[in-house]
């Protein structure tokens, strides 16, 4: 199991002190979990998750406490693979306040299509299922991080 996996009620991730993988529910991403093994606090998801399946894509978006930041990229687009470094770091600055998560269109092209993704890499911010902000074009993570504040009133 990676260090963040999702299914579709939920990311799991592994107990820092034990190894256990916990399912985190979507709904609950804000919350303050502990391992059910061992009872340790888990840390909020800090590391983009990438997302295989439409299903899982939706759920996320759809069902998520938590604001979520989604990068549309594709493994030919240099641009996408220069900001993927800031990308990983946004997730860490973000970890409990948003989740980002990696949509890649070339696996995924309905998800693509149906977000008017004409561009690479985007940026599309979701909350409560639904789009708030979008940005077009590689960012640094300081700007990435500005971006999602400001649509947040952070």
């Amino acid at each position: 199991m990676n260090a963040i996996d999702v299914d579709d009620r939920g990311v799991i991730v592994a107990c820092a002190q034990c190894g256990q993988g916990n399912r985190l529910a979507y709904e609950r991403l804000g919350a303050l979990p502990r391992c059910a093994r061992c009872a340790a606090p888990l840390a909020p998801p800090a590391a983009p998750i990438e997302l295989e399946n439409e299903e899982l894509f939706e759920a996320l978006v759809s069902r998520s406490a938590l604001p979520v930041l989604v990068d549309f990229w594709a493994p030919w687009c240099g641009p996408c693979k220069m900001v993927a470094p800031e990308v990983a770091r946004v997730a860490a600055l973000g970890a409990g306040r948003w989740i980002v998560a990696k949509v890649n269109t070339e696996e995924l092209p309905a998800a693509g299509m149906r977000h008017s993704v004409t561009a690479i890499p985007l940026f599309v911010l979701f909350k409560a299922g639904n789009e708030i902000a979008r940005h077009a074009g590689a960012l640094p993570a300081d700007g990435l991080r500005r971006f999602i504040e400001g649509q947040l009133g952070h």
